[in-house]
């Protein structure tokens, strides 16, 4: 027998004002389920999520969640305004019996000391808090709107295998795929204010949805022929008895009722590169750059080649110096050392992950136009801005609207339809899959494989990459840098693991003495307890070093062999490269874990 659900809601209505959102939304989550809770930007997927959290009532249906279960809602935007440091606002989350010791180990997880002050936060900084403060208690109900918002990729993975070994249900909104693909095991579909459910992964989902959307067209086709055959039959048909007249007559109103009140699907966003002229073949030669700020090191002599057509992007940890890299390829920012060739007749168009490069006081209409009358020019055809606006789903009355009445997606988009305005060979995107729903980012990435110029994209999105890019160019750490051939799985397949944390981030944790837990007595003055993180690492690092030295040996044994060089160059190269990598992993676990060891044996001694 199955168990009780523990969160249960049915039929689930709300509107705002005339404007109806939800129209009967059901959400059924039993003990350890996995549901992604899919749908279009604006369909109500967090006001769904808030109504289950108790936060928002509903104008009607019913909300039951199991007596005794715990229940954490993660937001979108968290507020820590009333705590002196992350610390304690992650401690004010937990109950009575709560492991204390939990809240630092999940702010140590995520980067952080617990000393920071809310009001000096950046956005990514405070999603992290946020984040710690959800899972520290282990609830029985995990209620989690887009958790990777403003992580990095160290962070989105290292969250992905904190929830997998977790044994909370969760409902999961994201619009990043992997994530949802590699956590989540059913699937709830909010459409047009109606829910549908699929026992099965978001894998399955689009073929899933395309399948109910050919359902729904073909009887949208049939109710057309059926309104049109009775219809003939008014004009044309034989007078029978008027009581058979005056039922053909109401059957007729009621197929006219019903297409009049059948909720059709939203549109797709419309998107088309302006094309420029072709560029050189080569577009980008960068020899041996490096960048420094002050004593610490971006770039360490680092070299590339970019030719057209290419599709590279670049991946690392926040603060790793992506946007500098960007910046120094594209010409925006010399490098310290070494030189940057730009190819001929190029014309790039960029777009920025602050979205700083919109005006915030101009209307849809000037921002597109340029505040040159009605017309966007594209591939030098004139174009209404109207409709031209309808290709990126904003309806017609936004067109006065400022660009500060806009949603984070809203932006997105609007910042999408500005840059493929113009005439480009060259396109450079920083984070340009933030806030954007599945189907746009779906005709995104259409539109970038059939685009004929050079793209280089900056992006913590997995899917995205391997589904765009050609290279990788990743972050090494202190200040190195590597390329790829491939998508991101491509990459971590050769490297043998996805992108780490910076050093720096990490270090605060480790070595900032903890933070006093309640405690019987006072520690000794100038000692500490090694914390969760040196303790795991201690740990595990003779493992680590073991497998990388049964690398190191298989890969020289590979290098002896006489004829490789001659067989198969790349090989030789690829070989070479993963030795040098190991031996230089190998030599900084060893130095990681004597030092480590000499810190255990202070410490107990």
């Amino acid at each position: 027998m199955a168990p009780p659900p523990l969160l249960h809601l049915t039929d689930i209505r709300l509107g705002f004002g005339t404007t109806p959102l939800l129209q009967g939304a059901t959400l059924t989550l039993s003990p350890g389920e996995r549901i992604a809770l899919i749908g279009r930007n604006g369909s109500g997927k967090s006001t769904l999520l808030k109504i289950a959290a108790g936060l928002v009532q509903a104008d009607s249906g019913t909300r039951f969640l199991q007596p005794g279960a715990t229940i954490r809602y993660l937001p979108q935007e968290p507020d820590l305004s009333g705590h002196a440091n992350t610390l304690a606002y992650v401690e004010a989350g937990l109950a009575p019996g709560d492991d204390l010791y939990r809240a630092r180990y999940l702010l140590e997880q995520l980067g952080m000391t617990g000393e920071e002050t809310p009001d000096r936060l950046s956005g990514g900084e405070a999603r992290r808090a946020a984040l710690a403060r959800t899972l520290a208690p282990s609830p029985d109900v995990l209620l989690l709107d887009e958790p990777t918002n403003h992580l990095d990729l160290p962070a989105i993975e290292w969250l992905q295998g904190e929830l997998n070994s977790m044994r909370s249900a969760f409902v999961l909104i994201s619009h990043d795929r992997r994530f949802l693909t590699d956590l989540t095991r059913a699937m709830v579909w909010l459409d047009r204010g109606n829910t549908r459910r699929l026992e099965e992964g978001f894998g399955r989902f689009e073929s899933w949805r395309d399948e109910i959307l050919a359902l729904e067209e073909v009887e949208a086709q049939k109710l057309a022929r059926a309104i049109v055959r009775e219809e003939h039959w008014m004009r044309y048909g034989v007078t029978a008895r008027r009581k058979r007249n005056v039922r053909r007559v109401a059957e007729l109103a009621a197929l006219r009722e019903k297409r009049k009140s059948r909720v059709t699907t939203p549109g797709l966003a419309k998107m088309e590169v302006a094309e420029g002229e072709g560029s050189g073949s080569l577009v980008i030669a960068a020899d041996k750059i490096a960048k420094s700020f002050g004593e610490r090191a971006v770039l360490r002599e680092f070299s590339t080649r970019i030719m057209r057509g290419d599709r590279v992007g670049i991946v690392g940890p926040n603060g790793a110096g992506k946007t500098t890299m960007l910046k120094i390829l594209t010409g925006e920012l010399p490098p310290d050392t070494g030189e940057v060739k730009l190819g001929t007749q190029l014309q790039m168009q960029s777009l920025d992950q602050s979205r700083a490069m919109l005006d915030p006081g101009k209307t849809l209409s000037d921002t597109l136009t340029e505040g040159r009358g009605d017309q966007v020019f594209v591939n030098g055809q004139p174009r209404h801005v109207i409709g031209y606006m309808k290709d990126f789903l904003f309806p017609p009355e936004q067109a006065r609207s400022p660009v500060s009445a806009l949603s984070g997606g809203e932006r997105g988009r609007l910042m999408l339809a500005r840059a493929m305005a113009k005439p480009s060979n060259l396109l450079v995107l920083d984070e340009p899959t933030n806030d954007l729903d599945l189907e746009t980012l779906d005709l995104l990435q259409e539109v970038l494989a059939d685009y004929a110029g050079t793209v280089i994209v900056i992006s913590h999105d997995r899917d995205f990459l391997d589904r765009v890019c050609t290279s990788v160019i990743a972050y090494e750490g202190d200040g190195r840098w590597q390329e790829y051939a491939g998508g991101y799985s491509d990459m971590v397949a050769q490297r043998g693991h996805g992108v780490r944390a910076r050093e720096s981030e990490a270090a605060p944790a480790a070595t900032k003495p903890a933070a006093s837990a309640p405690a019987a007595a006072p520690a000794a003055p100038g000692k500490r307890k090694m914390t969760f993180k040196e303790q795991h690492a201690l740990k595990t690092l003779p493992a680590t070093m073991e497998k990388l030295n049964a690398e190191i040996a298989k890969l020289r044994e590979m290098l002896a062999a006489p004829d490789l060089y001659a067989r198969d160059k790349g090989a030789f190269d690829r070989y070479s490269a993963g030795l040098a990598q190991r031996e230089e992993a190998l030599a900084k676990a060893e130095e990681e874990w004597l030092e480590l060891e000499m810190l255990r044996e202070e410490l107990e001694g």
